[in-house]
């Protein structure tokens, strides 16, 4: 069974999708689609594909299956939507989309028309990231009981201005907390569990050229009755890391470094580090940090930047072909919006905010103060 692929978005992002897909046993890619046919036409030229300037039509007339959704945050429900009305399974760039009312749709829409989708949070298939999850099951930390995301980066202003849609609320649908920290956010999530509520602020700290957050930090109870702490910032120059890290009942402390000094950027800039497990304190287990820092190594020299996202795309054509669910489904996808939503409408009333989330009659503007 071969499953024709299509990607929605001609973009950065979308040529990292066209890389890994290409990768994929059993895919073919045949079609992109772009808004701006002249780029659709340039990518399509790129990849040997049709170009196409409207969704419904490349899925009906190239017989697409799945398609990637690559394009700004705001139009992520959009274009899932229709793809998934023409007929087409969706995976969709992090984040899942900009607000939980698009979230919603989008979820909404896939179990309507019985189509599988996936929310990219290519992380997760990091070994460093898995040890992670795997001692958590086993239960080799006791159960989590703190847990910290530290992400410090840097953008510079060349940066925002390489793309029109970025630093704005209206086309970016927010700033670090939806773009740069999904990944750490996701990441928390999945080792920690359910939240039971939150208490944030985001800031513009030394970006007075964009509208977004360059900063946030978040205190975090969890239903558990665990803590955690979020500081995400874009306003470090040099970056430093992305970082997880947790802590157990048993006194013991594990974490993954997902990012070291420059961070990447799709399309511009590649990755100078591997991630790798930099804290592992489990009684008995502290020599394998040397002996996984090699793997780490040995690996990242073997593969290249598209090498997780097409793990990922794997994963989601295993799922069309199996007809079960992705590693990360549009659920999953949908917490880290929750997360991320909690902290701009804490920092807008200045008050703790509760699980679970649902969108608000003015959800467009939960980030305004």
């Amino acid at each position: 069974m071969s499953i024709r692929a299509g990607i929605i978005g001609c973009g950065k992002v979308g040529h990292m999708h066209a890389v890994a897909f290409q990768r994929v046993a059993g895919v073919e890619l045949v079609a992109a689609c772009d808004s701006d046919l002249r780029r659709a036409n340039e990518y399509a030229e790129k990849y040997g594909l049709a170009p196409y300037d409207d969704i419904g039509k490349m899925v009906r007339d190239s017989k697409v299956d799945a398609v990637s959704i690559c394009t700004p945050h705001p139009l992520h429900a959009s274009g899932a939507i229709a793809a998934m009305e023409a007929g087409a399974h969706v995976i969709i760039e992090k984040p899942l989309a900009s607000t939980l009312k698009d979230c919603d749709a989008i979820i909404a829409a896939a179990e309507k028309h019985g189509r599988i989708g996936g929310t990219i949070c290519q992380s997760r298939f990091k070994d460093p990231c898995r040890r992670v999850r795997q001692a958590i099951d086993e239960e080799r930390i006791g159960t989590p009981v703190l847990g910290i995301v530290s992400m410090l980066s840097w953008r510079d202003e060349a940066y925002y201005n390489m793309d029109p849609w970025r630093g704005s609320w209206k086309h970016e649908g927010g700033g670090v907390l939806i773009n740069q920290a999904p990944h750490q956010i996701d990441l928390i999530q999945w080792y920690m569990g359910p939240i039971s509520h939150l208490y944030g602020r985001w800031a513009n700290l030394n970006h007075p050229y964009i509208e977004v957050d360059d900063t946030a930090v978040a205190v975090i109870v969890f239903k558990s009755g665990a803590l955690g702490s979020i500081v995400v910032s874009n306003s470090q120059n040099p970056a430093v890391h992305g970082r997880v890290q947790i802590s157990g009942s048993n006194g013991s402390t594990i974490a993954v470094k997902t990012d070291s000094g420059a961070m990447f950027i799709a399309g511009v800039s590649g990755v100078t580090e591997p991630p790798t497990n930099d804290m592992w304190t489990i009684p008995g287990e502290q020599p394998m940090l040397d002996e996984w820092r090699k793997q780490d190594s040995d690996l990242f020299l073997r593969t290249d930047i598209n090498h997780y996202h097409f793990l990922q795309l794997q994963d989601f054509i295993r799922a069309i072909k199996d007809g079960s669910s992705p590693h990360i489904d549009l659920r999953e996808g949908r917490k880290t919006v929750e997360i991320i939503t909690a902290i701009y409408r804490s920092t807008r009333d200045n008050a703790p905010v509760s699980f679970p989330l649902y969108p608000e009659a003015a959800d467009d503007t939960h980030f305004l103060r």
